[in-house]
């Protein structure tokens, strides 16, 4: 059972506890603004239309506000007017009373009763097992996409078509580590900090003049509890306080379309998290050791080693010499070129990795004759300049990989072709728009122009997703979340109550609330939670991830799982607005906020 089915059934069962018969049974004659339920009576002798309310048996208040009794009401003083019968078909309602001489009830006890009922639903409601339907082998879409309409599958090279083991990471770390102490003098000292996997997470931001490491929702906010100035958290009050009482960032001061801006740099690649998690270490060593610095010019100093490794070749040589241990899935990327042009689907490769190192790998993965699988293999592409430039050429390479001088016409099967620009290749291809489907692991560099530029099909590689799928299908993550998503909306839906005594017992949900918000994001990150959410909110990296990929998987492998003429159909998930019409929310459904009835009463 889905945590739609879940959310539904908690839902429905608060509904029929409460009123008797579930919403989708009600009269059509809804009061859209609440759950108070309008309906037209009986015409008087006068020709008048009276007009009654319905809520719930399970009222909001305790005195009695919004009490209903299902026995008929004594009868009034001579001349009083009798109750109109109840509607045909909608048993329990009744006339809203806004007195009541109900004895007083414990306000902090009919808190504690709410809560406790619906804890109670969460935990019953729960089958075992609920996720385990979850797989991190699934493609997930945020656009329809028939593959039977692609005719052209394009790849990029680096976590793409060839997955690396973390080991990587440590050689990246270590080695620009030293081209801090060696080029750039930085002290002996840093050293003393090795790499700690799993410290930080892919696209976090990086304040460059502030030297502080944080991750960002889709709506430009700060997550409390995610800013580490090197290896400490700061407090979220200093980090409200740093930026002007507020945990926002404006826009001109984000990292810009392709993630790179004036004061704050994303991090989207996953090669950047060795780079990542040194600019922690340094700025943790600086602080420590009571060194002053400018954190600018530590950025630039180490975006410079992380780029040393990269030019200098390092990373191609360790990766090389080691293929077994450092390359992995590669038997699955040989299967998914064979079926692909087992179905007569022409195929492109685009890397920015030089030819020598993309033919070992290759050929470690499928075997000496790699090419034969692509119509157009283009190394040093430079992207994302690839997909702007319209300037440079391309150039052939001969089989020892060596710069050729001819101009080039075509593009044709067999060769290898250096730099370039993507004006070039679609004069030379002719392969246009939605045929064309692309899979990168680097959502500006390898997806965002050819989405909204040319038309193409994006597929993202998000490894990511195969650990977090783990946590989400943990039971333990599953009844928090729910009960989380539960909590929020009994806040929400009591939280007119005002009174010293009611204040205590929100005092002590928010506080639950807190810790519960805490738990669900430590199980991905201590640090910095899930890549993909910032609590409730996408994160920024998520927000791209849907804007810039029809489709995202863990690896190309995926494709395995499904038919080549099969198509994607993302799920249409309710907006906020639409929410009490879907039925799959614990955090208010149909029950919206109290105060919203009065609201509709002054209408």
């Amino acid at each position: 059972m889905s945590f739609k089915a879940v959310g539904a059934a908690v839902t429905r069962t608060l509904w029929t506890r409460g009123h008797g018969t579930p919403p989708l049974a009600r009269t059509p004659k809804v009061n859209r603004l609440s759950t108070t339920c309008r309906l037209l009576t009986a015409t008087t002798q006068g020709g008048e239309n009276k007009e009654q309310s319905c809520c719930s048996a399970d009222s909001d208040g305790p005195n009695g506000d919004v009490h209903l009794s299902k026995e008929s009401p004594q009868k009034g003083k001579t001349g009083d007017k009798k109750r109109a019968k109840e509607p045909a078909g909608v048993p329990g309602v009744k006339k809203r009373l806004f007195t009541s001489t109900a004895a007083p009830m414990n306000q902090a006890a009919f808190l504690w009763a709410r809560y406790n009922d619906t804890k109670r639903l969460v935990h019953d409601l729960i089958p075992p097992g609920a996720c385990n339907l979850l797989n991190s082998s699934t493609i997930y879409a945020n656009n329809e996409v028939d593959l039977a309409e692609v005719d052209i599958y394009g790849f990029d090279y680096d976590y793409t078509l060839a997955m690396y083991s973390s080991a990587l990471n440590i050689l990246i770390y270590n080695k620009a580590r030293t081209f801090l102490i060696e080029h750039f003098k930085y002290p002996e000292g840093i050293h003393m900090y090795d790499y700690i996997p799993n410290f930080t997470v892919r696209g976090l931001h990086y304040d460059i003049q502030k030297g502080l490491l944080m991750k960002i929702d889709a709506f430009h906010y700060i997550q409390p509890g995610t800013v580490y100035r090197g290896m400490s958290p700061v407090p979220d009050e200093e980090v409200r306080e740093l930026y002007g009482g507020t945990f926002h960032v404006p826009l001109e001061q984000d990292s810009g379309f392709y993630g790179k801006g004036p004061k704050l740099k994303q991090f989207m690649d996953i090669f950047s998290i060795p780079e990542m998690t040194l600019l922690a270490a340094v700025n943790d060593f600086f602080i420590t050791n009571g060194i002053e610095y400018d954190p600018v010019h530590l950025f630039k100093d180490i975006s410079e080693a992380i780029g040393m490794v990269h030019l200098k070749g390092y990373m191609y040589k360790w990766v090389m010499e080691d293929l077994d241990k450092f390359i992995l899935r590669g038997d699955e990327t040989d299967a998914v070129l064979h079926r692909l042009v087992s179905h007569g689907k022409k195929l492109f490769l685009i890397t920015n990795s030089p030819f020598s190192f993309v033919d070992k790998g290759m050929t470690y993965m499928v075997g000496k004759n790699w090419r034969d699988f692509f119509d157009v293999v283009i190394v040093q592409a430079d992207k994302p300049h690839f997909f702007t430039d319209c300037i440079k050429p391309f150039r052939r390479l001969d089989s020892k990989g060596d710069l050729q001088w001819e101009k080039i016409n075509s593009l044709d099967k067999g060769q290898i072709y250096k730099q370039g620009n993507l004006f070039d290749f679609l004069r030379l291809t002719g392969w246009r728009g939605s045929r064309v489907l692309y899979f990168g692991d680097h959502l500006y560099s390898d997806l965002a122009d050819l989405m909204l530029r040319h038309g193409w099909r994006t597929a993202a590689i998000v490894p990511e997703l195969e650990p977090e799928t783990k946590v989400v299908s943990n039971n333990r993550y599953t009844v928090s979340l729910t009960w989380l998503q539960a909590l929020t909306g009994l806040m929400e839906r009591l939280q007119t109550h005002r009174d010293p005594q009611s204040k205590l017992v929100f005092e002590e949900w928010q506080l639950e609330r807190e810790e519960l918000k805490v738990m669900t994001k430590n199980v991905f990150n201590p640090q910095f939670g899930s890549i993909f959410r910032t609590c409730h909110n996408p994160t920024y990296f998520s927000r791209r991830l849907s804007r810039f990929s029809d489709i995202y998987m863990a690896s190309v492998s995926c494709l395995l799982n499904y038919d080549p003429n099969y198509t994607f159909y993302p799920r249409r998930t309710p907006l906020q607005h639409e929410a009490p019409l879907w039925m799959d929310q614990l955090c208010t459904g149909c029950m919206k906020t109290p105060h919203l009835e009065e609201m509709s009463h002054i209408r």
